[in-house]
């Protein structure tokens, strides 16, 4: 499933929402992570904070019964790639460092970390990492034939 245009618009405009519930310009920060829901019946996208208090909801319409083996997977992907392209605000919340935006199921556990915002933290994701296993296998077979 490839997002439509209308998909990334509508899962943005979420995350502005949920933006506005922690400006950066408020003097004191609390402490959560964002969670986000995904009910592929229904289409909703929810997020939530530790407390599971909701922040937002909306309807998206590519993701109504969608039966798809892979749907957690791909919607991670999609939800990882509005994230990055919103990474300047999100990562301005007033929010303590480091905090997380995770994808939960219906019962609330954790499917995939979306992405994290620390100042010192970097979290590789698995797409750079593609082919390394193979490549450095590659590398000590050559090293180890000399």
């Amino acid at each position: 499933m490839k997002a439509t245009a209308q998909t990334i618009q509508q899962i943005e405009r979420a995350l502005k929402k949920v933006a506005a519930k922690y400006p950066a310009n408020r003097e004191e920060f609390i402490m959560t992570d964002i969670h986000l829901q995904v009910k592929a019946d229904s289409g909703e996208l929810l997020a939530f904070n530790d407390d599971d208090e909701e922040l937002t909801r909306c309807v998206i319409e590519q993701w109504i019964d969608n039966n798809d083996e892979d749907f957690y997977e791909t919607v991670a992907e999609i939800l990882k790639q509005c994230i990055q392209n919103q990474r300047n605000v999100l990562g301005e919340l007033s929010i303590l460092k480091p905090y997380s935006f995770v994808l939960v199921d219906e019962e609330k556990e954790t499917v995939s970390e979306l992405y994290l915002f620390d100042d010192d933290t970097l979290i590789l994701d698995g797409g750079l990492l593609k082919g390394l296993d193979e490549e450095l296998d590659d590398f000590l077979k050559k090293l180890l034939a000399e």
